[in-house]
């Protein structure tokens, strides 16, 4: 589903990520990891088109995604969460799903200015849309409530439910358990699980989270200074001496 070939980043001087490479499978969980500055972010922010490549190639299916406008990506079925949350604070719960939802809606500005029967239609479907996934990842409670002043945790599960409202094939996840306790993170895990399998989604996850990342992913790759150090299945990543390195110190 994803290939990226020799990705190089640069910001002046600074080189953010250096001939980067690696192959995602249609239906995988990966796991991105590395230190703090490793370059994780930059990666899903050049695969977002947020920040531009200085060389490399980023093939997605069978387009290049260099050459794609930021956009348009949700068109393509790429959705993602942020690190930073990035929700609107004084949106209902349902409205900020609903934005996921928005590359979808076909209703112009006179025809949506009128109300149209065809734009009544249109929100009507993609309202029944929102509620399903206000259902599965238990919101339905605070549906019509604005999201701010929710707890994280909620939170956490209203951006998911905004990025699944894309109907993604491609999910990225930017830390998505950062921030929650133990109990979070595990029905996170299970829930992200579950997803994963009734909808068919490939997911890339950026995550310092050992735990969750091991025990959820099917394979694991470590970003050190903007270069792959390892790759592989999260048992041997884990137990690999330059992982060791990167993590604890040479002393380790």
């Amino acid at each position: 589903m994803l290939e990226i070939t020799n990705l190089t980043v640069r910001f002046g001087g600074i080189t953010a990520l250096q001939d980067v490479g690696f192959t995602v499978a249609a239906g995988e969980m990966v796991g991105l990891i590395g230190p703090n500055g490793a370059g994780k972010t930059t990666l899903f922010n050049c695969m977002t088109r947020r920040n531009r490549l200085t060389s490399g190639t980023m093939r997605y299916l069978d387009t290049d995604l260099s050459t794609v406008r930021p956009d348009a990506l949700a068109a393509l079925g790429i959705a993602r969460t942020f690190q930073n949350l990035g929700l609107f604070p004084r949106l209902s719960v349902r409205e900020n799903i609903l934005v996921g939802a928005h590359h979808r809606a076909c209703a112009g500005f006179v025809s949506a200015g009128l109300r149209l029967p065809k734009v009544r239609r249109e929100e009507k479907l993609l309202r029944a849309e929102a509620d399903e996934l206000l259902e599965r990842l238990d919101l339905t409670a605070v549906a019509d409530h604005p999201a701010a002043g929710l707890p994280f945790g909620t939170l956490k599960r209203i951006e998911l439910a905004r990025a699944l409202a894309v109907r993604p094939q491609l999910l990225l996840l930017d830390e998505p358990v950062n921030g929650l306790s133990h109990g979070e993170v595990d029905e996170f895990a299970a829930r992200l699980r579950g997803l994963q399998a009734d909808l068919a989604l490939t997911v890339i996850v950026v995550e310092h989270h050992m735990g969750f990342v091991m025990g959820t992913c099917d394979r694991v790759i470590c970003l050190e200074f903007g270069q792959v150090i390892a790759e592989g299945e999260p048992e041997a990543v884990q137990q690999d001496p330059a992982v060791i390195r990167a993590y604890l110190g040479a002393s380790a």
